[in-house]
């Protein structure tokens, strides 16, 4: 595995990580690969188009929580605007993707709690 540029304390401290609650999943309209997700962070609704079509039935992700970069711009995907990305292990096996697993809080905590 390759390791990508080492980046300084200062660089990582401008990401803004959060635990964000999924209330709502869905196909995206435009997209083979792609779920819309609504999520809360403590008050605050979004939506995140995220690569995950393969891996997660929409209706399982209802209620799960996840960690986001809630500080990345806005940006529209396939016609659809994705407020944020979330994060995910992939697992490879001979440079095929085989698996991807979201990353989420060990136990339950409050929607918005800053990850880091």
């Amino acid at each position: 595995m390759q390791t990508k540029e080492t980046i300084q304390y200062d660089d990582f401290a401008k990401l803004d990580l959060r635990v964000a609650t999924i209330t709502q999943a869905e196909a995206h309209p435009n997209a083979d690969r792609l779920l819309k997700l609504q999520v809360d962070l403590g008050g605050e609704q979004r939506q995140i188009c995220a690569g995950v079509k393969a891996f997660y039935e929409p209706g399982t992700l209802v209620g799960r929580q996840i960690i986001i970069v809630a500080n990345l711009a806005p940006r529209k995907i396939r016609g659809e605007e994705s407020n944020g990305m979330l994060l995910a292990a992939s697992a490879m096996d001979g440079g095929e993707l085989k698996d991807v697993v979201l990353l989420s809080p060990g136990k339950d905590v409050p929607a918005g709690s800053s990850v880091g």
